[in-house]
């Protein structure tokens, strides 16, 4: 396991989505940016562009084992975009990984998956939460759900990933060499 997706739209939130992208490939995570919007640059809602690796119309869902939704603006675009909503949900019932962060875990909320689950989200954003236990953490992992609160807490988030992909010993080392305290 070990196969990782992270969908990029218009109005990404630049940190939260860049920020799990490195430190998942600095933990030996095969990790792929994903466009959804047909193009393989997308800009983020700073208006920083990004070149993804591929569009979600290459993507073999086959092989790949956590799907990461980034937060911000674009949050709304995502939960629109179709076939990315059928890939979550099968993703879900199949027992298999989704990450959201920020306004994302909305997404996850709204489509019933948080119920019965620890999970946080952006403040403001609890009440979309269907069902979740809301925990006040930088980083929520519960199950095959990891939820992350908001761009501060993008390299939490991103180091619950490395400790759920790679384990405990693995996350603590990479910790230490970013200068990570928590």
């Amino acid at each position: 396991m070990g196969n990782v997706s992270i969908f990029f739209v218009t109005g990404f939130e630049e940190i939260e989505a860049l920020t799990v992208v490195d430190l998942l490939r600095r933990a030996g995570v095969d990790t792929d940016m994903v466009s959804v919007t047909g193009e393989r640059t997308v800009t983020g809602s700073h208006q920083i562009p990004v070149v993804t690796d591929k569009l979600l119309s290459e993507v073999d869902f086959d092989k790949v084992d956590v799907i990461v939704l980034p937060g911000g603006p674009g949050t709304k675009d995502l939960e629109a975009c179709g076939p990315l909503m059928e890939q979550v949900d099968t993703f879900v019932s199949g027992g298999k990984t989704v990450c959201a962060i920020c306004a994302a875990p909305s997404i996850l909320g709204h489509r019933g998956h948080l119920r019965g689950k620890r999970a946080i989200a952006y403040p403001g954003y609890e009440k979309e939460l269907d069902g979740a236990e809301i925990v006040y953490e930088p980083a929520v992992t519960d199950g095959k759900i990891i939820t992350g609160r908001g761009m501060g807490c993008a390299v939490d988030f991103g180091l619950a990933i490395v400790e759920y992909l790679k384990g405990r010993k693995v996350r603590e080392d990479l910790a230490e060499k970013i200068i990570s305290d928590r």
